[in-house]
């Protein structure tokens, strides 16, 4: 008898589509001439690398989907401007970073002498190489590099992931911990979920209780965007998070926050979008968390295509 409760893939249903119909139906917002005028240039852009982020798992789990199109029209777009590279160096702190992703996250037949230059600069650079990065940044790197095909001096997924705080956050407060970046250190480590983390299966044991005791604190909390990443999470370890009661309680405040028009209103329940809130505060205010519980629908409903090894006790679990 399985243990996921009677409505809850309806929960997740619902949710799904809300969100992707939210994201796609405000997709072209962001390479407006209001957008220009209304958001500041680095959170665009920044916005616009998450949005080829999404399109990337989209295709990938739900490539049918007709809010997908509209979505992949508007990144090719952006892809394809002259002008796009050089909005993503005008942070200094973020240009490298926001370099890679975009070198990663190329819509196929995009390529244009200005995108094929943004590789070869970073190629020819020390981005690339280890340095003084802290090991979770070595992670981001290693893996945007890899998606877009550039070669790198990093470590191996397996070093870089015993170096990461998360194989010895076991034995700290909760309180003490990192969710997001606990969560996208797995994200990393599994291309968000699309293959196995290759973890030894007591560290996946070990990991996993993590993410659950995590996420039963940010539910706690009500901390809707990091919920969202934290289910995503226990997926890219073999658990489903229909499944586990943290996960279930995530999943039903996550479709209790969310509006009639499909949005999640805020970051969390603390800072919720007020109903006074002009248009572009309640876009900006919205936005990243809507894409990452449309991402997190995606990848848990129909992006799996492996079969991870369960430790003996979620085995046990997932078969009750």
């Amino acid at each position: 008898m399985s243990t996921r409760s009677v409505g809850l893939d309806e929960v997740v249903s619902s949710l799904s589509a809300g969100a992707r119909r939210w994201v796609g139906l405000h997709a072209a917002y962001l390479d407006s001439p209001a957008a220009h005028a209304e958001l500041p240039v680095t959170p665009r852009v920044k916005a616009l690398l998450q949005l080829a982020m999404l399109r990337r798992y989209w295709e990938k789990c739900a490539p049918a989907d007709p809010s997908l199109a509209e979505v992949t029209r508007v990144v090719a777009q952006v892809w394809r401007r002259p002008d796009f590279p050089r909005l993503l160096t005008l942070e200094s702190r973020h240009a490298r970073q926001f370099e890679l992703m975009y070198a990663a996250l190329a819509p196929v037949g995009a390529a244009t002498d200005a995108t094929r230059a943004v590789p070869a600069r970073l190629a020819a650079g020390s981005y690339l190489t280890p340095g003084r990065k802290p090991p979770f940044l070595h992670l981001e790197a290693r893996f945007y590099a890899d998606l877009s095909g550039l070669e790198h001096r990093f470590a191996p997924y397996e070093e870089l992931y015993e170096a990461s705080p998360l194989p010895r956050a076991a034995t700290l407060p909760v309180a003490d911990l990192d969710g997001c970046q606990v969560a996208h250190t797995l994200f990393y480590l599994s291309d968000f979920g699309m293959r196995d983390t290759r973890l030894p299966e007591d560290e996946r044991g070990r990991a996993l209780r993590v993410v659950e005791r995590l996420t039963e604190h940010c539910v706690g909390l009500g901390d809707w965007d990091v919920v969202a990443k934290l289910l995503l999470a226990q997926h890219c370890l073999g658990a489903d998070p229909r499944r586990t009661p943290s996960g279930a309680a995530g999943l039903r405040m996550l479709h209790a926050a969310q509006a009639s028009d499909g949005a999640i209103p805020g970051r969390s329940a603390a800072e919720r979008v007020p109903a006074d809130a002009t248009p572009v505060e309640y876009f900006r205010k919205s936005y990243k968390v809507t894409l990452v519980v449309a991402l997190m629908t995606l990848v848990v409903t129909g992006g799996r295509t492996f079969e991870p090894a369960l430790t003996a006790a979620t085995a046990q679990r997932e078969t009750l």
